[in-house]
């Protein structure tokens, strides 16, 4: 059997780790790299570090307007999928990586696997509601984190093909804990101990693009005394240089990590803030309180949970969560076992 991955952005590397280290054992991968995510910091260091095979194609569209991007990565696609014609097409999450993926390979005919289906927040303002939306309908096996994604789809009329797998998410992280270790180098690199810092992302358009949303975000990091170290991505450093925007000095701004470093940095926080649903997830799985900088969040769970709390950029909401966190008394296993490659991997050679 051959499987066709195809990945742009960097969640979809550590995704695509996971699953890639199980499938490769009884099937064959054609990896595709749509060069979304270009820089080296956000996309070579996790193939190195996670031991990715290297892309057997990369179509280096880089960075552009939605449409743009969509069109360049369809268009260089194609070709492709003639070439190669895998017996399946798996895409992740919900970036134009995906979409172009699931678009080209059903205008193939060529089935497509879909994981982390079945997420909605809801607004279709998110370019990523678009992407996993139009993804979802089009998937003809859909592997789902969670029964509320399951039952996402049923809403929408999509049952067949449907399997709640858990989140291959957990997967990786529990990889990147085993390999940072128990006292992390960065941490002595960065001058920080356990516990005495909040760790914060910020990457998602509506907040990046919106001046006054940014803004109000880096008032409330103003607000509070805590050190807060800030990896900052570089679409989110560009806002900030050319809207004049600068942090308080209790931000320590930082250059993106790789993902091994990542997962300890969320180990040893005292609090996570973030826009990132698989920030949020990450927060969640290692008992870290999260606060998330958005209105709506497609990982409900973790807000019913309470271990999530959902600010948007109200200054005064993030300040005071920041301060006094309702840390639950209960912790409950949610998005599986830490399972989900093998059973994807098993249902793929099922179909």
């Amino acid at each position: 059997m051959k499987v066709l991955t195809v990945v742009g952005a960097r969640p979809q590397f550590v995704k695509a780790a996971a699953v890639s280290r199980v499938l490769r054992t009884a099937a064959r991968e054609i990896m595709v790299h749509t060069g979304q995510h270009y820089d080296a910091r956000m996309s070579q260091i996790f193939f190195d570090e996670l031991n990715i095979p290297t892309p057997d194609y990369n179509l280096e569209v880089g960075s552009g307007h939605h449409g743009q991007q969509t069109g360049e990565m369809l268009q260089r696609l194609e070709p492709i999928l003639e070439k190669e014609m895998p017996d399946w097409v798996m895409v992740y999450g919900d970036t134009n990586s995906t979409l172009a993926g699931a678009l080209t390979a059903s205008k193939l005919y060529i089935p497509v696997a879909h994981v982390e289906a079945g997420l909605r927040s809801f607004n279709r303002r998110m370019p990523e509601e678009i992407n996993r939306v139009l993804t979802d309908h089009i998937s003809d096996l859909l592997f789902c984190p969670s029964n509320v994604a399951v039952e996402n789809l049923a809403k929408e009329g999509i049952t067949n093909g449907v399997y709640e797998v858990g989140d291959v998410m957990a997967d990786a992280l529990q990889h990147a804990v085993k390999s940072a270790g128990e006292s992390p180098e960065i941490l002595a690199r960065l001058k920080l101990s356990p516990k005495q810092y909040i760790l914060a992302t910020v990457h998602r358009a509506e907040n990046t693009d919106n001046p006054e949303r940014m803004a109000a975000i880096l008032k409330a990091f103003a607000s509070v005394e805590d050190i807060i170290l800030f990896p900052v991505h570089p679409r989110t450093r560009k806002v900030l240089i050319s809207q004049g925007l600068t942090v308080s000095p209790n931000v320590m701004m930082i250059e993106p990590v790789g993902y091994i470093e990542m997962a300890a940095l969320e180990k040893n926080a005292r609090m996570i803030l973030t826009d990132s649903g698989g920030v949020q997830k990450e927060a969640y799985w290692l008992g870290i309180p999260c606060i998330t900088l958005r209105d709506e969040t497609e990982w409900v769970e973790t807000v019913d949970s309470g271990w999530n709390q959902l600010t948007g950029v109200d200054q005064e909401k993030i300040v005071y969560m920041i301060k006094e966190f309702p840390i639950p008394a209960q912790h409950i296993s949610l998005y599986g076992d830490g399972s989900a490659s093998e059973k994807i991997v098993q249902m793929i050679l099922k179909n």
